[in-house]
């Protein structure tokens, strides 16, 4: 059943609970809605008692109770609260009750006041988003309001909204603007923080921790001074106010609580890590001294897994953190640095496992750190690393066979014809820019357990030959036979060119030069050079003579064995390939021999020694470590003292970046302080 009033609004007689389901029929007047916004009482009562009140709603549900609060009607207010109660408890489409608009946008008026004390469950109302009215006072930081409500019902100041957070959450991380954290301090009621069965209350976010987030002290110790329960609040991934001031590296935060709250030193988190475990995970060694100091006795905290702190920051890599614990006194360091956990494994294992590079070095350096304890697999730290970083490399290539083979799969798929793709822009990055993030980031890692290994097996690998850390497999016979077959022609193509190299060098001999003049020809012997240069290069010369002879010879003799074998029986073929291989390479090191006879005689007369130096050292060490690329037993021992002194090199870099940029920042407050000095002098 519906009437039509004279402006032609039809109005639904039937009750319903929930005003927006009358909207399309209900609305608020333009003139109403003004009446109430300028709280013109007489005008407003002439015009809605021709209106059913308690049914008129704006588009989003608010009543006229509603908006007379909003506006700070208080006339309104109060007469259509008494004329028409059933408009207090009616919530909106957001489901925000009176008191929700009046903790946003209004006062604390007599009226509202007289609301609360009326209806006390509607400060315990929430909105969609779970905010009760406290919260949106305390979020829009209505002070009057908050205070209101509050000290007519303090236990508000815990509730959690869908976030988690309570009023007394969101006045901490507004930074106390405009006193309203006082007020909720000073006003609120004591919350256990203990209940019979254990569980930790209230829930939700706790304000120790934003307190603790922003690095805010004055706020830690406010708590403390009203409310010294709520510091021992927990949170269940971020553990107690102890394990998140420690996570973070706050040190004065660290510093308090230890002081106002140092049982919760011995709570453990949800990994099971005590707050000094937690410590020893971040990057702050001050923070870890603190603990120290106060429990001298590191030994005693194992967390769930029985590790104690050196084998936490051996896991994480803090190299600073387990440099400063292996310095400490021997009765407190000794009994951690070969203790295993339920794994067996000790603080070298763990940093071996993780590629800590830093961490493996300094725990390998130290002579205290035995090298060779086998964990429960029966596993040195080198033998698990090595292991892993085997695993891991397989796995990796594994992953990236599979991704290829996807992308072809869904390259073939989806293959679109080329009249339809003409036209179209197509970023290639958009499908692998995740992808090469992740695997940019598994390519540095994987290139620390690399290093991490290299450092082992130059401190601490196995006593075990060569042959048994690289075992070599030989080749089936059949597989031998066109190895051999395909050597043959390779070596008989480099013996002709290094024969034919070295032929042109016996045509062209080195001349002796004139270094004072920039021109580049031939020049004889005249009073710019002495005796003792000349008996020089004669000797010079006698030498590049011999080598470049004998690696043409060597040459030489070692293609004419190659043609012999390539038309001889199969059973000579092997040690003659043998044979020519040793030739071959002899040649190519007299022909190198012959290079740095060369270069010299045209040094001579010259002041360069340095590069005199680095010239004698290439000639040398360069043909000596090419055989070593083709040794399957050799290439990996130098790979890995290769990564060993890079590694050093990194540290080195390091230290020199560190003392640099503290020189320079000294250098320049001298510089601000001379011009300060100047600035004073002249009156400037």
């Amino acid at each position: 059943m519906s009437r039509v009033l004279d402006d032609g609004v039809a109005i639904k007689i039937e009750e319903n609970s929930n005003p927006r389901d009358d909207m399309e029929n209900t609305k608020i007047d333009s003139k109403l809605y003004e009446y109430v916004k300028q709280d013109n009482i007489e005008e407003f009562k002439s015009r809605v008692q021709q209106r059913l009140a308690e049914k008129l709603v704006t588009p989003c549900g608010n009543t006229l109770l509603h908006v007379a609060v909003s506006y700070g009607s208080d006339n309104i207010t109060s007469y259509l609260a008494g004329t028409f109660p059933s408009l207090i408890t009616i919530q909106n489409s957001q489901k925000d009750t009176i008191l929700h608009l009046a903790a946003r946008e209004g006062k604390a008026s007599h009226t509202i006041k007289s609301l609360v004390e009326s209806n006390p469950s509607l400060m315990r109302k929430t909105n969609t988003k779970g905010n009760t009215p406290l919260h949106d006072a305390v979020i829009t930081e209505n002070k009057e309001v908050a205070k209101l409500l509050v000290s007519r019902d303090p236990e508000v100041a815990y509730y959690n909204n869908n976030n988690g957070k309570s009023p007394l959450y969101l006045a901490v991380e507004n930074g106390n603007k405009n006193g309203i954290l006082d007020d909720l301090l000073n006003l609120g009621a004591s919350f256990p923080i203990k209940s019979e069965d254990g569980n930790a209350l209230p829930e939700g976010k706790s304000p120790v921790h934003v307190a603790i987030k922003q690095r805010n002290r004055d706020i830690l110790e406010k708590i403390q001074k009203e409310q010294p329960e709520l510091l021992r609040l927990t949170e269940e991934e971020l553990g107690n106010s102890l394990h998140y001031a420690s996570s973070i590296g706050f040190l004065e935060g660290v510093q308090f609580l230890l002081k106002m709250f140092d049982d919760g030193a011995y709570e453990t988190n949800l990994e099971g890590n005590y707050p000094i475990h937690v410590a020893c995970k971040s990057h702050s060694v001050d923070v870890v001294k603190e603990f120290l100091d106060k429990f001298p006795y590191p030994k005693e905290f194992l967390n769930k897994k029985g590790q104690n702190i050196l084998h936490v920051a051996a896991k994480y890599g803090n190299g600073s953190v387990v440099s400063y614990i292996l310095k400490q006194d021997q009765k407190l360091v000794a009994p951690l640095l070969n203790a295993i956990d339920d794994r067996g494994n000790t603080p070298l294992h763990l940093a071996a496992r993780y590629g800590r590079r830093m961490a493996t070095f300094l725990l390998v350096r130290d002579n205290r750190v035995e090298h060779f304890i086998v964990n429960n697999r029966n596993w040195t730290p080198y033998e698990l690393a090595e292991d892993f970083s085997k695993r891991f490399e397989e796995k990796y290539m594994k992953t990236d066979e599979m991704r290829a083979k996807e992308r072809k799969q869904f390259d073939s798929k989806n293959s679109t014809p080329a009249h339809e793709i003409k036209g179209k822009e197509v970023d290639s990055n958009k499908m692998d820019t995740k992808e090469a993030s992740s695997k940019d980031g598994i390519v540095v890692w994987y290139f620390d357990l690399v290093m991490t290994l290299s450092i082992l097996f130059v401190n601490a690998r196995p006593k075990k030959s060569l042959k048994e850390l690289f075992p070599v497999t030989g080749l089936p016979v059949s597989l031998a036979k066109e190895e051999t077959k395909s050597m043959i022609g390779n070596l008989l193509v480099v013996a002709v060119l290094v024969a034919g190299v070295t032929f042109a060098g016996v045509i062209q001999l080195p001349q002796l030069r004139d270094n004072n003049n920039s021109s580049d020809r031939r020049h004889e012997f005249n009073s710019t050079y002495t005796a003792s240069h000349y008996s020089t290069y004669e000797n010079l010369l006698y030498g590049y003579l011999f080598l470049d002879v004998g690696a043409l010879s060597s040459s030489l003799l070692a293609a004419l064995l190659l043609l012999l074998a390539s038309f001889s029986i199969p059973k000579f073929q092997i040690p003659a390939t043998a044979f020519s291989s040793i030739m071959v390479c002899l040649a190519i090191y007299m022909m190198f021999g012959a290079i740095l006879f060369s270069l010299r005689i045209a040094l001579i007369g010259s002041h360069r020694w340095l590069l005199t130096i680095i010239i004698t050292g290439v000639a040398f060490v360069f043909p000596s470590i090419i055989p070593l690329f083709g040794d399957a037993v050799l290439l990996p021992v130098l790979m890995h003292y290769i990564y060993y002194y890079l590694f050093l090199l990194l540290i080195y870099r390091s230290w020199w970046q560190t003392n640099k940029l503290s020189d320079l920042k000294r250098k320049l407050s001298d510089l601000k302080r001379k011009l300060s000095d100047l600035k004073k002098k002249h009156n400037l």
